[in-house]
């Protein structure tokens, strides 16, 4: 494969890895697609990692789960993060594999102890719920916090809801609320709604009805239905004026983003 193509393939698979806007174009070429096989059976892990997005998105090539499993094995045998994290979602959910939590939890372990912050959110799940390895809220914990360091906002959001019932951790509002506003400033739709009633209530925060509301707002905007209740309820409580100036700041803080 040439250099350039190489890069091309290499960008497509980490903006479908990523969820990040494609600045190429969206689909593989033939020809992109027989170079990147061509590699992978020549053993390129990267390759191998390309093969199994564009199976498991039906991107390129037909969809198929079982051929996406497949390329992800491969990749993950070798030592590929991104494709042992992947490989553990598909154990998590039974696509393409037969559903195996305890193999879900392998995987993921392997990627998180590389420091892929999307595995260790989800192994820290697996801890939380107790589901294919022992329930262990101490260690859940620590995941989230691994990848909530990083930046990932799932993962702030998860250790946010930790602190702010004291599983795993000592409760702590403050804490609650500082890692619950990370991951609402990032756009979490879920943080944002969990932050909201904490400007409400006053806890771990000054109280602030105002705040409560463009966070309920900024939540129900990107289709979060479940703070919708939470919305009108805080809406009620401001006046005319205290709704507009709210709903205008939450249309700047989009547009700047």
């Amino acid at each position: 494969m040439s250099a350039s193509l190489w890069v091309k393939c290499f960008w497509i698979a980490a903006a479908l890895a990523l969820a990040l806007p494609l600045l190429v174009q969206a689909a593989p070429t033939p020809s992109e697609i027989a170079a990147a096989r061509t590699a992978a059976e020549k053993g390129d892990a990267n390759a191998q990692f390309s093969l199994g997005l564009m199976y498991g998105r039906g991107e390129g090539v037909a969809k198929d789960d079982q051929q996406a499993v497949a390329w992800y094995r491969k990749a993950a045998d070798q030592g590929l993060a991104q494709a042992q994290h992947n490989l553990g979602v598909r154990y998590d959910t039974g696509a393409g594999v037969e559903k195996d939590l305890w193999q879900a939890a392998v995987w993921y372990r392997k990627a998180a102890d590389q420091g892929f912050a999307k595995a260790q959110h989800n192994l820290g799940g697996i801890y939380a719920r107790g589901e294919g390895v022992a329930k262990d809220e101490q260690q859940a914990a620590a995941w989230y916090r691994k990848a909530a360091e990083q930046g990932d906002a799932r993962a702030q959001n998860s250790l946010a809801r930790m602190y702010a019932k004291g599983d795993g951790v000592p409760r702590d509002a403050h804490q609650a609320v500082a890692w619950y506003r990370k991951a609402a400033e990032q756009g979490d739709a879920v943080a944002q709604s969990n932050l909201g009633p904490k400007y409400a209530e006053g806890a771990g925060v000054a109280k602030d009805v105002q705040q409560a509301y463009f966070w309920f707002l900024l939540s129900t905007t990107q289709g979060f239905s479940a703070a919708a209740q939470n919305r009108d309820r805080a809406a009620a409580s401001l006046a005319p004026e205290q709704r507009a100036a709210v709903q205008a700041k939450a249309r700047e803080w989009k547009a700047m983003r």
